[in-house]
């Protein structure tokens, strides 16, 4: 059967992301018999006539969109791209008379609502590799399946399979600034509040087997030319220690391909990161979250504000560029720690770090709870539409305030977060691909003396 699978996503902050998740689809079905091909809607430019086009070689039998982003989680510069879905689905609609079903982890955190917002046929929820092959063959058997499919369970590491990377929409990603992503594990065993990914992943960490891991880099590097790679796992270091042995295989293989991932706070000691460096470590994004003890109770980490310090102190030591990420106004945040976090910010050495405001509500997270027992949401509210919690203990006036005179004499500290994305998209444009971390360090180090601001 005739397969064409659409990645929706078009979002480009910090740098676009190549549709790792639509690959892994694209495989399975592939290695079902079915002959699947992929449209990348932001390689398309956003174009709907350019969809007509593929929808009309293709005569697809089915048609798979895969959403990976509600919106942005922006609350200063809200972005949503429900609306850009539903459109799509009305162009498929016009061209061919095939079933649409929804993906992706954006579609799964509220399956019901969003299909009911884009007039989509049917959704898979949670991981697809093996529901969306026996969906696939119940419409070619001419069955009509249910409207909402929830994944019976989740696929065991042997059965976590590789991408089947698209060779021009690679190339396309590669061109315009960003990395070819690799997924080494699933799930994720900790409570933060706000977070998704164990609802989506589990909460029991399963890792890909090194071997595999290896193979998809080695084939991204011969085959497409890839210059560097990202790990898109929730948190690479996980503290089961699977990263080291993955690391070892690449060490191994003399696999130096550059490369980046997401860390938490604590358990990196130097030889993991002089390990990470011989395989092509190049910069880090450093998942902080919050800037206080407080705060950071408050968001449900287990690691304190001097984790995230040595974290850093460890990378940039040993020449790694570094990111840090914060959300301001979270369960238990009060005036006090906010201006406590941005001091802590403002002192950490020789990093870039990007400020939001507000923290997203999405349904069956800890948070959700939170601010319904806080009366910041109603009981069964509706959260397709953006809807944050900040904290009661103040309002959003004063905190914007507060962060806007906290950051805005550091060059390296980006309230709101979005402030670099036209220089983003600059550096882009000149051929930059990468972390831009690294471009931005090392300006920190040369303009500004740190401990004495």
């Amino acid at each position: 059967m005739k397969i064409l699978l659409v990645s929706a996503n078009t979002a480009e902050t910090p740098y676009p992301v190549y549709p790792l998740g639509m690959g892994i689809v694209a495989d399975a079905l592939e290695r079902a018999g079915h002959e699947v091909a992929q449209f990348d809607f932001l390689q398309s430019g956003r174009s709907f006539e350019k969809l007509s086009q593929a929808l009309a070689a293709q005569s697809p039998a089915l048609v798979g969109i895969s959403i990976r982003n509600i919106d942005n989680v922006n609350l200063l510069n809200e972005q949503h791209y429900i609306d850009q879905v539903r459109q799509i689905v009305k162009t498929v609609r016009a061209a061919v008379k095939a079933p649409v079903v929804l993906g992706g982890a954006g579609f799964s955190i509220m399956p019901e609502a969003i299909l009911d917002a884009v007039d989509a046929d049917h959704g898979i929820v949670g991981e697809a590799e093996a529901s969306v092959v026996a969906f696939a063959a119940s419409i070619e058997r001419g069955e009509r399946p249910a409207r909402c499919i929830r994944a019976d369970g989740l696929v065991d590491q042997a059965g976590i399979g590789s991408a089947r990377y698209d060779a021009d929409i690679m190339k396309f990603y590669l061109q315009h600034g960003s990395m070819a992503g690799v997924q080494s594990k699933r799930g994720c065993v900790h409570r933060c509040v706000y977070c998704t990914y164990p609802l989506l992943e589990g909460r029991v960490v399963r890792p890909r087997p090194v071997k595999d891991v290896a193979d998809d880099i080695e084939r991204l590097a011969s085959e497409h030319q890839a210059g560097y790679v990202f790990f898109t796992d929730s948190i690479f270091n996980d503290d089961g220690g699977h990263y080291l042995d993955l690391l070892r295989e690449m060490k191994r293989r003399k696999l130096t391909v550059p490369w980046t991932c997401f860390i938490k706070p604590g358990n990196i000691m130097p030889e993991h990161v002089l390990l990470m460096k011989e395989t092509g470590l190049k910069a880090v994004e450093i998942g902080s979250d919050a800037a206080s003890d407080t705060a950071l109770k408050g968001m449900g980490k287990d690691f304190l504000f001097k984790d995230i310090v040595a974290t850093n102190d460890v990378f940039v030591s040993n020449g790694v560029a570094t990111a840090n990420f914060f959300m301001f106004g979270g369960p238990g945040e009060t005036k006090e720690s906010v201006l406590e976090g941005i001091r802590n910010i403002v002192a950490l050495q020789k990093t870039v770090s990007f400020m939001f405001m507000g923290v997203r509500i999405l349904p069956g997270t800890p948070l959700e709870k939170i601010a319904i027992n806080e009366g910041v949401i109603r009981q069964g509210q509706e959260l397709l539409s953006s809807t944050y919690y900040i904290s009661p203990a103040f309002d959003r006036a004063w905190l914007e305030q507060a962060l806007t005179e906290g950051f805005k004499d550091h060059r390296c500290c980006f309230f709101p977060a979005d402030k670099f994305e036209s220089a983003t998209k600059f550096l882009h444009q000149m051929g930059y691909a990468g972390s831009l971390w690294q471009l931005l360090s090392p300006e920190r180090m040369r303009t500004r003396t740190y401990g004495k601001q």
